[in-house]
């Protein structure tokens, strides 16, 4: 367990619209995770980006402290000033051996979400550890760990309250856009079309919104939500001469610069002068500030989510605790499981060198007297050395479990 650590940057200790400078472009992800895994000697590394934290899980022998977390952010090297690094690494919180599995655990069940009780972090945590596996980056002992928290988090859902009448980041930006009177046919622009679009649009289309336009990088994923809607699909290339108007944008995409910037804006309001609004739930924000020092805007973002979240946080405390139980059983139950697990990993070679030897015997040292005996008696011979090489396999891998876990 020691060798579990992670550098976490989340929305307890740095401004979210920070946040975002510390977000990797997907498209370049797995390369600058290879680069510092092989720079650092990781054996298993994870990264987890959401609207409210950046977080790197990693299995190392090394030790992992803010000066390491420096030389790491910077090979990185995702643009990051000085200025910026001295306070991201102020902010950081740096977890290791059980603490780490704890963190792990209570943010899977949104335990450290800004709203407690949301359920999008854990099919996003999933998601992160599924995209390095894919890439080559985690390993055996990560493999188990996420086993634990896929566990956990679907305990504390199932056997707690948390997310009855779920809140989340989402239905608190809907809440915020409703506050606004949209009318039921405003021309609403969707700008993302991955899961958190798709579950604010729910909203939206429960509300009778109607008049949709959905941009997407990947076309055919615009084109799919578009259907949903009974709205158009078009590339994101597009959002740059689209004249038809607006009054709604809702923008959630994973890019690391504006998209929305002046120039775009300007082109999109097409001469109208009216008041819009922009529900930008991207980390970090998809939409330039300067938009917001030129133009009216009603501007709805994650971090303007704050006070009603500490809200939520209060009322659902009976179930953190019951929330936190779990966790505490599922970590005790790690333990023994680990074990078990090392225990395999090291008797791996038993049963090729049982064969080995069975072999051996076989080819070599009884050679002759095998040779010498009829059809029948070396069938009986092969049954017995089948039934024994099993049990030779088996005993002392059960043995050596049942002495790990009595201890």
């Amino acid at each position: 367990m020691k060798h579990l650590k992670i550098i976490a940057f989340t929305h307890k200790q740095i401004e979210l619209k920070e946040l975002g400078k510390l977000v990797i472009c997907g498209e370049d992800l797995t390369a600058k995770l290879q680069k510092v895994k092989l720079q650092f000697d990781i054996p298993e590394i994870f990264y987890l980006a959401t609207c409210n934290r950046v977080e790197f899980v990693m299995a190392t022998s090394g030790v992992v402290d803010k000066q390491f977390a420096e030389q790491f952010i910077n090979a990185l090297e995702i643009g990051i000033c000085a200025e910026h690094l001295n306070v991201f690494l102020g902010g950081a919180s740096i977890y290791e051996d059980y603490e780490a599995l704890n963190h792990l655990l209570r943010t899977s069940c949104s335990l450290e979400s800004l709203v407690v009780g949301e359920k999008e972090i854990f099919p996003q945590m999933r998601k992160a550890y599924e995209s390095c596996k894919d890439a080559g980056l985690t390993g055996d002992f990560l493999r188990m760990v996420m086993n634990t928290v896929v566990k956990t988090a679907k305990e504390v859902y199932t056997h707690t309250n948390i997310s009855k009448n779920p809140i989340s980041v989402v239905s608190l930006a809907y809440r915020k856009l409703k506050d606004l009177k949209q009318c039921s046919n405003a021309r609403v622009l969707i700008v993302g079309a991955g899961e958190t679009n798709r579950n604010i649009s729910k909203y939206l289309q429960k509300h009778k919104f109607s008049n949709f336009a959905v941009f997407n990088r990947t076309l055919s994923k615009a084109e799919e939500l578009a259907a949903d809607l009974g709205g158009e699909a078009y590339d994101l290339e597009a959002l740059k001469n689209y004249n038809k108007g607006f009054d709604v944008i809702i923008t959630c995409t994973s890019c690391i610069e504006p998209i929305i910037n002046t120039e775009v804006y300007k082109t999109l309001l097409n001469g109208d002068t009216d008041k819009k609004t922009i529900v930008d739930l991207a980390v970090p924000n998809d939409t330039a500030p300067e938009v917001l020092m030129e133009y009216p805007v009603n501007f709805i973002e994650v971090n303007s989510l704050n006070e009603v979240a500490k809200k939520n946080l209060q009322e659902r405390y009976e179930e953190l605790v019951h929330a936190e139980k779990i966790i505490e059983q599922n970590i005790a139950e790690f333990t023994p499981l680990l074990k078990q697990r090392r225990v395999e990993v090291a008797m791996r070679e038993v049963p090729e060198k049982i064969k080995e030897i069975r072999n051996t015997a076989l080819n070599l040292v009884f050679a002759e007297e095998v040779q010498g005996m009829d059809k029948a008696s070396r069938e009986v011979l092969e049954k017995v050395l089948n039934y024994m090489e099993k049990k030779y396999i088996s005993v002392p891998m059960i043995m050596a479990k049942e002495i790990l876990i009595n201890s």
